[in-house]
């Protein structure tokens, strides 16, 4: 269930949101990356597009570095016509949907795994003092019969 609620949380961002062509107003080649490592590094800047009702707007938002101002890049837009992040491929929002089932699967065994433990472990406790309880009453009774 986890899993395919995520992928259709991931389908719906893929319907919301939407590519828009846009231009740097800032170069990006000294800007520092967001993260490290990565395949290309992406880095926040200003970026001038044309809105679904012709007007113009700016905004700072994740593009590949190494760019200079006036260069063409492409932009995200949410449905609200906000910036926002690309959404995931059908790809890789399916395997990041297997990843939550798959953890959340593993979640659940382990809790009822713990659950049923919990249960063994406290009935052995009540077991062992009904034990316990049966050997004062016959114990005394079974030393008497041995002298």
């Amino acid at each position: 269930m986890t899993a395919h609620a995520a992928d259709e949380s991931f389908a719906q961002l893929r319907r919301e949101r939407h590519s828009v062509p846009a231009v740097l107003v800032e170069g990006t080649a000294e800007a520092v990356p967001t993260a490290k490592g990565a395949a290309s590094e992406r880095v926040r800047a200003q970026v001038r597009w044309t809105a679904s009702d012709g007007s113009t707007r700016t905004g700072r938002t994740l593009v590949d570095s190494e760019h200079q101002a006036g260069s063409k890049v492409v932009i995200w837009l949410n449905s609200r016509g906000q910036l926002t992040a690309e959404p995931p491929t059908a790809g890789a929002a399916a395997f990041e949907a297997a990843l939550f089932g798959t953890g959340a699967a593993l979640t659940f065994s382990g809790l009822t795994y713990a659950t049923g433990r919990l249960a063994q472990w406290r009935l052995d406790q009540v077991r062992y003092e009904q034990w316990g309880r049966e050997w004062d009453q016959a114990g005394p009774q079974w030393r008497r019969k041995a002298t």
